[in-house]
């Protein structure tokens, strides 16, 4: 087992950070919310030549889950994720998309729902979930102990927090996520989020105006 590395290809008007997880030896890897664009996050698979092995969906937002379904058929992969409380919005992602000008978006069927306490891996890099709702119902984090790595998808950002004026979001639950679920994991996890930079979980603690 190699090294976990990650790369980011933003897609939708929204820029949201479709990400590629792969192993550094064997380009064995999967693809985290897969919103739109699925020709450009084609093109860097094999620009990379990584094979994905599956979707990882952290919730049912149009720019995180809207282009699922299409990157299932072209690699023949299955979709993992979210947890089932976000099944009404994934079954409305057609909709969705029609109210944001996205083309292309489906509903997305799932091959799988996740829970807290699983895990889910590709090529021996083993992630737990974590179901962190807030921002929406299901969302879920994909977390690894031995990287110290963390994909946050929406309930999380540098400085900010998720929104949660969109149906099913709640701040004070996004924030007992977060405090109770993401930063007792320690100061040292890095992460990446659904839009813009990263960072670490203790640079959050200390200074971001929603936590502090």
């Amino acid at each position: 087992m190699g090294q976990l590395n990650a790369g980011i290809v933003p897609v939708t008007q929204f820029q949201q950070n479709c990400t590629i997880l792969f192993d550094m030896d064997d380009k064995r890897g999967v693809v985290v919310d897969p919103g739109g664009d699925i020709d450009k996050v084609l093109e860097v698979l094999k620009d990379n030549a990584i094979r994905a092995e599956a979707i990882w969906i952290t919730h049912g937002h149009i720019d995180h889950a809207g282009g699922a379904m299409e990157l299932k058929e072209a690699l023949g992969i299955d979709i993992i994720g979210p947890h089932e409380a976000d099944k009404p919005l994934l079954d409305n992602l057609e909709n969705q998309g029609k109210r944001y000008g996205i083309v292309g978006s489906r509903d997305c069927v799932p091959d799988r729902f996740l829970t807290e306490g699983e895990t889910v891996s590709f090529g021996g890099h083993v992630f737990e979930v974590l179901h962190c709702p807030g921002h929406a119902p299901g969302h879920v984090v994909y977390y690894n102990r031995a990287a110290k790595f963390a994909h946050v998808g929406d309930v999380l950002f540098r400085g900010s927090v998720g929104r949660t004026d969109l149906p099913g979001g709640d701040h004070a639950t996004l924030i007992a996520s977060i405090k109770d679920k993401l930063l007792p994991l320690g100061d040292d996890i890095g992460f990446i989020c659904g839009h813009g930079p990263g960072g670490r979980f203790g640079e959050e603690r200390r200074t971001n105006p929603f936590l502090t």
